[in-house]
């Protein structure tokens, strides 16, 4: 992948200043064009060898594009709020929305690249963290990004020399001075992990364009083109359909289901209600405040039938948390600033800090329930989503959440019971709206998206837990229980005695 990168490309600056009026005014063409269709982001991954103009690339973008609908991202080392949280989060934060450009020098590659190059990674470690970006690309790409990555090279002679003058200027001496790669010393580990990093990620949504910089101008001409080539080809593209894969059932021969298999008759009464309400409540606010749940956070997602019962669970679990330590998020249609983000966007920029908790009454599990049912995304959006929800909550566990996840599941006659209920009581009556109505007549279109959701997304990191919510003394000491049984077995606290 560098072999074309190496040759020893010679524009001179008169052809370079003939060029460059028209290359500005075309791009800033090609830019407002991109903001009046508001279609797709553009993504922009910039990084290169040290001494290779990163930042003088960065600067020309600036001074061509128009800087309102085009941010540029240098991303160094995380913050203390950055680090409390999955390593991707402060990328979710920074992604442009739909018509904008995002232009990263500090991208999702840094970390893992310095790791590889400082020999603080081994080869399969790198690979597996490549793997991920390279599905984290793919669902950008899935999404509608236009993503270009740039790989700015240059030889090791020419790098020494640039690194001497750059050292040697009191204006440029930071570039040197900041690298976590320690100038030209490790040139061969660079050049090594770069080509790795290549290899594995490039693709035809996501491709790695190697750009030699010895001659500033031709570094300049190309990046400059290639960039506007790409928007307008895209732009000038009619919305193409997205290929919708075969439907893929699998028949229930017997008629049993998760869901069908739920004991609904499961009952409390109320004097065991609250003595066990009060047990759990307890227990809960005694396994947050310990010492070992600080490095930790807490996801809640509880999804479930229209009435059954969520908020009323959700208040049974903060009854006595401190407030400070928790958020309650509750979701539903995306504004128009979500729209023009990829669908986890709104909730990864809610993920809670460590020792908070982020509790979501509805959650990105609406992609591959109501979007799919009610058919606001393709089928081919609802299907790669099982898996991009997996990495999801991968990503989280390994940053040390704890994610837990409720279905509440009633009956047909229940929920028309709790709706009549609704209609007859004035402070209920803001919690029944025609779309209730309307999702009822869908109840078996329902089901089976949920059997789906709960066979592709139960894993061991983030199972499901099913809540016989018929009842809802039951269904609200079953979730406390659960929750409580889950943080003490990820904080390894073992079983407490009954």
């Amino acid at each position: 992948m560098f072999e074309s990168s190496r040759i020893a490309h010679d524009i001179d600056r008169d052809r370079f200043e003939r060029q460059l009026p028209k290359l500005r005014t075309d791009l800033l063409e090609a830019q407002f064009d991109l903001i009046e269709a508001r279609t797709f982001p553009v993504i922009l991954v910039v990084a290169g060898m040290e001494g290779s103009g990163v930042v003088d690339a960065l600067t020309n973008a600036s001074e061509v594009l128009d800087t309102r609908h085009a941010t540029t991202w240098a991303l160094a080392a995380p913050t203390e709020e950055e680090s409390e949280r999955p390593r991707m989060w402060r990328y979710w934060r920074t992604l442009p929305p739909k018509g904008d450009i995002g232009i990263y020098a500090g991208s999702w590659y840094t970390t893992p690249l310095t790791g590889r190059i400082l020999e603080q990674h081994d080869e399969a470690g790198f690979e597996q963290e490549l793997q991920a970006i390279k599905r984290f690309e793919a669902m950008l790409a899935a999404e509608g990004a236009l993503i270009l990555k740039f790989w700015l090279t240059i030889g090791r002679k020419a790098q020494e020399k640039r690194l001497k003058k750059l050292k040697s200027d009191d204006r440029t001496r930071w570039r040197v001075e900041e690298s976590p790669w320690g100038g030209g010393k490790r040139y061969r580990q660079v050049e090594r992990a770069a080509e790795q990093m290549m290899r594995i990620t490039h693709t035809d949504h996501a491709p790695w364009i190697p750009v030699n910089t010895e001659n500033p101008y031709y570094r300049s001409l190309t990046v400059g083109l290639t960039i506007l080539d790409a928007i307008n080809t895209r732009l000038a593209r009619p919305d193409a359909e997205q290929p919708v894969s075969a439907p893929v059932k699998v028949p229930a021969v017997d008629g049993r289901t998760v869901l069908t298999d739920l004991d609904l008759s499961l009952r409390l009464d109320k004097p065991d209600y609250k003595k066990q309400l009060a047990k759990y409540q307890d227990r809960l606010n005694e396994l947050v405040w310990k010492k070992k749940f600080r490095k930790h956070s807490l996801v809640l997602v509880f999804e479930g039938n229209d009435a059954a019962g969520k908020g009323g669970s959700i208040r049974r679990v903060t009854r006595f948390l401190d407030p400070r330590r928790y958020r309650v998020h509750q979701f539903a249609a995306p504004t128009d600033e979500e729209k023009a983000q990829p669908y986890l966007w709104r909730f990864w920029r809610r993920l809670p800090r460590r020792n908070h908790i982020g509790i979501f009454d509805r959650s990105w599990y609406g992609r591959v329930l109501v979007e799919r049912v009610e058919g606001f995304c393709s089928e081919a959006d609802w299907r790669r989503a099982y898996g991009e929800i997996n990495d999801f909550e991968q990503e989280m566990s390994d940053a040390g959440v704890i994610v837990i996840k409720f279905w509440l599941s009633i009956d047909q006659d229940e929920q028309m019971k709790r709706f009549r209920a609704r209609e007859q009581t004035g402070y209920k009556r803001y919690k029944i709206t025609d779309e209730d109505w309307r999702n009822r007549d869908r109840w078996d279109e329902y089901s089976q998206a949920v059997c789906d959701m709960v066979d592709n997304t139960s894993t061991r990191e983030a199972p499901w837990t099913l809540v016989e919510a018929n009842d809802k003394y039951y269904a609200r000491v079953k979730v406390l229980k659960t929750i409580c049984e889950q943080i003490e077995q990820r904080l390894g606290s073992g079983k407490r005695k009954k």
